[in-house]
């Protein structure tokens, strides 16, 4: 088995259906140093990931790879590929993938899609006769929804390191104080469920380096095509220069009371209102040099 190298896979949206119609997105989390080597490192909790394990089926591969092609639906939306399967005697019962983000649901993670789903079809919240298949080793949050559900059985193939708790962080699956134990099994697909990760989080951080260059090379290149550089905009700029100032209304042509014609402020300025007062006005008195708007009317306003 090839190295995994450390790289995002933390689950921040999961979502799936019956139909097989599901997706996810999410955050940073190494998956692993070594996919192998780490399904057998002791977990926190105390014994070693695989002393919990049972034995894997005939059918637990071709499981595996519906929930890869769950995961795919997710990288297509945008969300962290992870995908999940239910099923009861080889038969699917529900499907989910990743999608919080696109759901704006912090608990839509693939496998609490998969489990509302697969409950709403069979109309009981408890499962005992489904097993449910993961492209990643669950979370505390999904390990418990899987424990209350009563499933029968969870396989997951890559493991999680930052996140998981069928033995990597620890072993929620071995805790004798709980009063349910679901059967477990891992590492089914891991490589290529590690990989899928891998290539889909190389291409987050590929597209965000390329953004960040585009904006250090030109800083108004996030905001599209410049004003000047489409042909509304350059009407809209040489039609601007040509307006007068919007607030000087001493800019517009005037009727000059004294001789009764129109008067271009442009070539025929008006004298300054002040020209003719006393530059000492004495303090308490005031000067109004604004005309009334509205002309003097003997009719009361209405």
């Amino acid at each position: 088995m090839t190295d995994v190298p450390s790289t995002p896979s933390h689950r921040t949206a999961n979502h799936g259906s019956t139909d097989g119609s599901d997706n996810g997105l999410g955050g940073a989390a190494s998956i692993s140093s070594a996919v192998s080597p780490s399904l057998s490192a002791p977990a926190a909790g105390g014994s070693s990931l695989l002393s919990t394990f049972g034995p894997a089926q005939p059918g637990d591969d071709y499981a595996m790879r519906l929930a890869l092609d769950q995961a795919q639906n997710a990288w297509l939306v945008g969300e962290v590929p992870v995908g999940a399967v239910i099923m009861r005697g080889g038969q699917v019962i529900a499907t989910g993938y990743n999608r919080p983000i696109t759901t704006h649901d912090p608990t839509a993670h693939a496998e609490i899609v998969a489990l509302r789903h697969a409950a709403q079809l069979l109309g009981n919240y408890r499962l005992p006769e489904c097993e449910l298949f993961v492209t990643l080793e669950p979370c505390a949050m999904c390990a418990m929804a899987m424990m209350h559900a009563r499933l029968k059985r969870v396989v997951f193939a890559a493991p999680d390191p930052k996140t998981g708790v069928a033995g990597s962080v620890l072993d929620l699956f071995a805790q004798k104080q709980l009063n349910h134990h679901t059967a477990l099994h891992g590492g089914v697909l891991a490589e290529p469920s590690a990989r899928l990760l891998r290539e889909f989080f190389a291409e987050r951080r590929e597209a965000a380096r390329q953004r960040r260059g585009e904006r250090r090379a030109d800083p108004l290149a996030v905001f599209g095509t410049r004003p000047s550089e489409s042909a509304a905009g350059a009407a809209v700029t040489a039609t601007a220069a040509a307006l007068p100032p919007l607030n000087d209304p001493l800019s517009r042509p005037q009727i000059d009371a004294a001789t009764d014609r129109v008067r271009d402020p442009a070539t025929d300025p008006a004298p300054h209102p002040l020209a003719d007062e006393p530059d000492n006005i004495p303090v308490g008195e005031a000067l109004y040099l604004a005309h009334p708007i509205d002309p003097p009317s003997d009719e009361p306003q209405r």
